[in-house]
């Protein structure tokens, strides 16, 4: 793959983000933040910091090393004096702030490594859905922040996603920036455990805080609150908030994993104020409710913003959201209850008339994080489960991977080798014909029993690879999938709903042409994949005895 080109790629998202942060700040001053600057300000700002400090060993083993946060910070000419890092081991809790209130903490930056692995981690490290972050004011034993780092920072699913708004900024994926103002009385402790079976590793951070002499009787606390749904009840609104007391509900982060072909968002949000039995806060659909309309995008604005966005409308895409309230904060005086339908288009073998209309309750994986201030002490119940549950359920019931298949029996004229890429755990099958003609790539794959199922391609598309055509079992499967793109990108190529009787099977694909921009005819494989439907569809069985070497479909 060129280098040159990757560059000017980066480049490119470089250049972009320039005009976007630009804009951002420009936002800020209009909105009236910096007219605080020019104002008297009370207190003596403060800092703690994963800096080295002196008399510290951080490295060699667990025996020998010495961590003293309140030592001065080593300045020094030894490379020793620049480890200004922590390596987390699994299992471990990290404390990144202990101090005496009262105080507001305004800012909190941190960054670490990311899972694959490199010549710092070479088995890997921990991904920040694995990682939680907690945070306690006034020596309460129930956090008031619990939520895995990623999805605290509007970066759900494990994946590094970048978020430029105002509250929260992860530049480039990996750098990790929190603006909200979280004040305590007493006491402040924030720590993030390590709930992966890998490291953290390369943990930096520094949380700013401001001392004070006192807070106003009536300042509310900051909380958030992570909860989820794999998958979403059946007959009950999601739950994102609920919770007595008085204060202001100031955001949302909301990751959805869809189970069913087709549209998600047609659900509308429902928030409940002060105890009514009817919600007088009722919306239009999930996307409106994230401030966009006609579906969701990738997009990131100072107020809201999709950071996640993988594929419209398949079973297995990811979404994720967030919608800041700061000039419009939902007030509560006894209570509020924040809940979102997950109501929207469905697939006629979904629906219970055979149809395909846009209001059908779904039953799709739901993550979320609520943000608010309040006084008194919040009912919410909610608690992070570990991060073994947070991982979203494995949907595919067989996966060929295509690198067991690289022998000469599986493929025509070409080359073929295993390829690392981030985007996969292991290898893709890289195939590397010259031509078009007498370019193919065969992968069986056995079916044990016969339920609904969708056979679908993981695969990598690239500057310099092929049009193919799909075969199975010798069906002509779709169109032809054109593998192009500019950027080396991961994507999921679906072809068929069907209930394959018991047996093996062959998977075809046949190289016929190139995109006139491609540079080649390769292709990249990851795996065929046969992914589950919902038990719905097993219920209804509309589909069960239909033939579908005569009419194969696709729901979409």
């Amino acid at each position: 793959m060129n280098l040159q080109i990757v560059g000017l790629n980066r480049f490119l998202r470089l250049a972009a983000n320039t005009v976007v942060i630009a804009l951002l700040t420009a936002q800020v001053a209009r909105a009236g933040v910096m007219d605080d600057l020019a104002r008297p300000q009370s207190g003596r700002s403060m800092r703690a910091t994963s800096t080295m400090r002196i008399g510290e060993v951080r490295r060699g083993p667990a025996s020998e090393r010495k961590i003293n946060p309140k030592a001065e910070p080593r300045g020094d000419l030894d490379e020793a004096s620049n480890w200004d890092n922590f390596n987390v081991p699994p299992g471990e809790t990290h404390v990144m702030l202990d101090e005496k209130g009262p105080g507001a903490i305004t800012h909190i930056w941190l960054t670490f490594l990311g899972p694959e692995p490199q010549p710092w981690a070479p088995k890997g490290s921990a991904n920040h859905q694995e990682m939680l972050l907690r945070m306690y004011w006034d020596g309460n034993p129930r956090p008031a922040v619990e939520a895995p780092v990623g999805d605290f920072f509007a970066s759900c699913f494990g994946k590094r996603s970048e978020v430029i708004s105002l509250p929260v900024v992860v530049e480039d994926g990996d750098s990790y920036n929190s603006f909200w103002r979280m004040p305590f009385r007493k006491s402040a402790r924030i720590e993030i455990v390590n709930q992966s079976d890998k490291p953290i590793s390369l943990l930096y951070y520094n949380i700013d805080w401001v001392k004070l002499d006192k807070l106003p009787k009536d300042t509310p606390y900051f909380y958030a609150q992570y909860r989820q749904e794999y998958p979403c009840q059946h007959g009950k609104d999601y739950v994102i908030l609920d919770t007595k007391g008085k204060g202001h509900y100031v955001g949302t982060v909301l990751a959805v994993r869809t189970r069913s072909p087709a549209w998600f968002g047609e659900g509308d949000e429902k928030i409940y104020i002060d105890g009514e039995a009817k919600a007088s806060i009722w919306g239009t659909g999930t996307e409106d409710y994230f401030l966009s309309a006609w579906g969701l995008k990738k997009t990131s604005t100072p107020y809201f913003g999709v950071p996640y966005f993988d594929q419209w409308g398949i079973v297995g895409g990811h979404t994720s959201a967030y919608r800041w309230h700061l000039n419009d904060p939902i007030v509560f005086n006894k209570g509020i209850k924040v809940t979102m339908e997950h109501f929207g288009w469905i697939s006629p073998d979904e629906n219970p008339q055979h149809k395909s209309t846009s209001w059908n309750e779904r039953e799709d994986d739901y993550a979320s994080v609520a943000f608010w201030y309040q006084t008194g002490t919040p009912t919410f119940t909610a608690r992070a489960p570990d991060a073994r549950e947070r991982t979203l359920p494995n949907l595919d019931r067989v996966i060929a991977y295509a690198r067991d298949f690289a022998d000469a029996a599986h493929h025509g004229a070409g080359e073929t080798t295993a390829q690392q890429l981030e985007s996969y755990d292991g290898p893709q099958l890289l195939y590397q014909p010259k031509q078009a003609g007498g370019a193919w790539v065969e992968i069986p794959f056995e079916v044990k029993r016969k339920e609904p199922l969708r056979l679908l391609l993981n695969l990598t598309k690239s500057y310099d690879f092929g049009r193919y055509q799909v075969f199975l079992n010798g069906v002509k499967l779709g169109g032809v999938m054109d593998g192009y793109s500019p950027q080396v990108v991961n994507e999921e190529f679906h072809l068929l709903d069907f209930w394959p009787e018991p047996g093996t099977y062959t998977l075809r694909l046949e190289c016929v042409g190139r995109n006139p921009a491609s540079q080649g005819y390769y292709l990249g494989l990851e795996s065929v994949r046969l992914r589950e439907r919902r038990p719905r569809v097993t219920e209804y069985g509309f589909d069960k005895d239909t033939d579908w070497r005569k009419d194969p479909v696709l729901y979409q």
